[in-house]
């Protein structure tokens, strides 16, 4: 793999619930860069996922004209992404608007569908920040 993998997924307890994101940067040497553990309020598990893609591509954005790869386990996101699906919960419109405007602006940039198992390490993230959002309430 040339350039940079960005793995991505939401949690959300109890569907809306408390809420975070994960998200795993690995270099083309297979090294991770940068992990974000991230609680992101009351959300729905979908909103979650956005959120989190919206977090990679600023990330990505970051890392210059590096190719990058991102990888999500939600089927709903790719397929929403990818025009497969429309989208038509009104509040995952504007989520999916500023996603898309991201992703014009980044051409070297990929999405692509995996397995849940090729996605544990972030779930595992977003899972630990949905927790600590449950436990103390708070944003972080």
């Amino acid at each position: 793999m040339a350039g940079f993998l960005i793995q991505i997924d939401g949690s959300s307890l109890n569907n809306p619930g408390p809420a975070g994101i994960g998200v795993r940067i690995t270099g083309a040497d297979g090294n991770v860069v940068k992990e974000i553990s991230h609680s992101i309020g009351i959300r729905t598990n979908n909103q979650a996922e956005y959120e989190a893609l919206i977090c990679a591509l600023r990330e990505a954005a970051a890392l210059g004209d590096a190719p990058v790869a991102i990888h999500t386990d939600s089927e709903l996101l790719y397929c929403q992404m990818t025009g497969r699906y429309r989208v038509r919960h009104p509040r995952l419109k504007p989520l999916y608007q500023q996603a898309a405007e991201l992703l014009s602006r980044l051409p070297n940039v990929s999405l692509r569908h995996v397995p849940r198992e090729e996605n544990r390490a972030t779930d595992k993230l977003a899972r630990l920040a949905s927790a600590r959002m449950a436990e103390d309430g708070k944003e972080r």
